[in-house]
């Protein structure tokens, strides 16, 4: 990015053209009130000083009739702020710094210049050793009016237009009138501005490198600075650090950009953890899926090799039993596609749920009647248990009892001989929990957070006779996951707490109806 095309370079000219101009305005209204006022004068008026004026030319041309007037003037008044002209008789114009003075002063010195002489003309007597800076009257001999006593004065003021003390003062000259000196009561604008220009503008340079300073060091050198912090985070959090934030002390808008940035990166920070787990879930599913499905595979290719070797011999018996190996692996191969359809399509929220009253007790029974068999072999008792107000439940029939029948399933896998496997169902507050309980040995501290992942076994180093085991419904870790997506399409949760000795799985459903339906029993 260009130097020009910065915010804060582009703040700064903003605030120095404003500076400029607000000086610039000072000046002229500093220059305006100076000369309206008229006191560029240093503590006198302009008739005493046009009289000090007057009075220190006479002496210089009663000295040296022959003096420079024009460059003497120049020179000696060069140090004062206000104007002021000499007119001589022979018609020159000598001027202190100002080259345009009013016509109507112009005016009036001629006219004080073509009066005859004597009348109202003032003529000195003696010597006047005036300063020329002026001060004090001397003791000594006074002006007196050259003509008759009685001839009145003329009138004090100056031209039509300038009103007040008189500033016009004759210059005589061995007695002779020789000019007149006019000093005007204001002085000029442009004469005062030319003046004061050099010491305005000096101060105008510092004030704007001392506040052009102090600005960036007070506004810009922060914002900067913080701004820089932002532009850094940015860039650390696209060059992939998730870590990156911004400062986001302080409670202006970067502070707010800086809060917004930070709440981005959370964002993006969730999402990249989330994406990722998702990826290691989706390369551990496919492993997983990959390991079930080539086990039944792998079984089922080695005893139907077995059953093609010619020079292998086989009896019946074995042969027969050797088919029911392979049946039983192609049954739990199906068994296993079917469940992870399943799966997929709950957790993908595929298929509707048929929200009815179902009775609790119906549930209990086909899940009874669906492992009698199984109960009957493992040695385990199935006993069933409702409390008065958990009679029904509102939800999926079939797929409550699908439910309910993988915990069973669980359960009686589990359940050591001689033991109960416990069906209850009992009210709470935010609906009905049904139950599933067994008496087997219980499960680890740390596995219960992840028995409801997929193909997750708590128990991976049980030993499994695969012959002895063929007809038996081997477990594919996908049950729970099943019961979990189930149970939360219905809006409820399952929950499982185990100890050695007893494993209860709850399932929580939020709604119940308040009558039995007619075709329950």
């Amino acid at each position: 990015m260009r130097w020009y095309r910065s915010l804060y370079w582009r703040i700064a000219f903003g605030v120095m053209a404003f500076l400029v101009v607000m000086l610039v305005v000072q000046a002229m209204l500093f220059v305006w009130a100076v000369s309206q006022s008229g006191r560029s004068l240093q503590g006198q008026s302009p008739g005493r000083f046009a009289g000090t004026v007057a009075q220190d030319l006479s002496g210089l041309l009663e000295r040296e009739p022959g003096a420079d007037l024009a460059q003497y003037v120049r020179t000696q008044y060069a140090q004062y702020e206000h104007p002021f002209f000499v007119m001589m008789v022979d018609g020159r114009l000598i001027t202190s710094g100002s080259d345009s003075f009013p016509d109507p002063l112009l005016k009036m010195a001629r006219a004080r210049l073509d009066r005859p002489e004597g009348g109202r003309m003032m003529r000195p007597e003696g010597d006047f050793p005036f300063p020329p800076g002026g001060g004090p009257r001397p003791e000594g001999p006074r002006w007196r009016p050259d003509g008759p006593p009685d001839e009145p004065r003329p009138p004090r003021g100056g031209p039509p237009g300038f009103r007040g003390e008189r500033f016009d003062r004759p210059i005589f000259a061995n007695g002779k009138l020789a000019g007149v000196v006019v000093v005007p009561p204001q002085a000029p604008f442009a004469f005062l501005l030319r003046r004061y220009a050099p010491m305005l503008a000096l101060v105008a340079v510092g004030v704007l490198v001392v506040g052009g300073v102090l600005t960036s060091a007070t506004i810009f050198g922060p914002a900067r600075r913080r701004l820089r912090q932002l532009e850094g985070a940015a860039r650390q959090l696209g060059a992939g650090d998730l870590s990156a934030r911004a400062p986001a002390r302080g409670g202006d808008e970067i502070a707010a950009v800086a809060s917004a940035f930070n709440a981005m990166a959370d964002d993006l920070a969730a999402r990249a953890a989330a994406l990722a787990a998702s990826d290691r879930m989706r390369r551990q599913l496919l492993a997983d899926v990959s390991h079930e499905l080539n086990t039944p595979v792998t079984a089922m290719r080695g005893y139907l090799e077995t059953l093609t070797m010619d020079d292998v011999p086989l009896d019946e018996t074995t042969r027969a039993r050797y088919l029911g190996i392979v049946a039983a692996e192609t049954a739990r191969l199906e068994r296993l596609i079917g469940d992870l359809m399943d799966l997929a399509r709950l957790e993908g929220g595929g298929g509707d749920l048929r929200r009815e009253p179902v009775a609790v007790a119906k549930l209990f029974a086909r899940v009874c009647e669906r492992h009698e068999r199984a109960c009957a072999h493992a040695g385990v008792t199935m006993t069933t248990s409702m409390a008065p107000d958990a009679e029904v439940v509102n939800g999926d029939a079939e797929r409550l009892e699908q439910a309910l029948q993988n915990l069973a399933a669980n359960a009686i896998r589990y359940a050591p001989r001689g033991s109960e496997v416990r069906l209850g169902a009992r009210a709470v507050e935010s609906g009905v929990v049904l139950s599933v309980g067994d008496q087997g040995p219980g499960i680890p501290p740390e596995h219960l957070a992840h028995v409801f992942d997929r193909f997750y076994k708590a128990d991976t180093s049980r030993p499994f006779d695969r012959e002895a085991n063929a007809s038996a419904s081997g477990g594919s870790g996908l049950g729970l996951s099943i019961v979990k997506a189930i149970v939360e399409r219905h809006g409820g949760a399952v929950t499982v707490r185990s100890r050695p000795g007893q494993t209860v799985f709850e399932v929580e459903l939020p709604t119940r109806p308040t009558s039995l339906p007619a075709t329950c029993s």
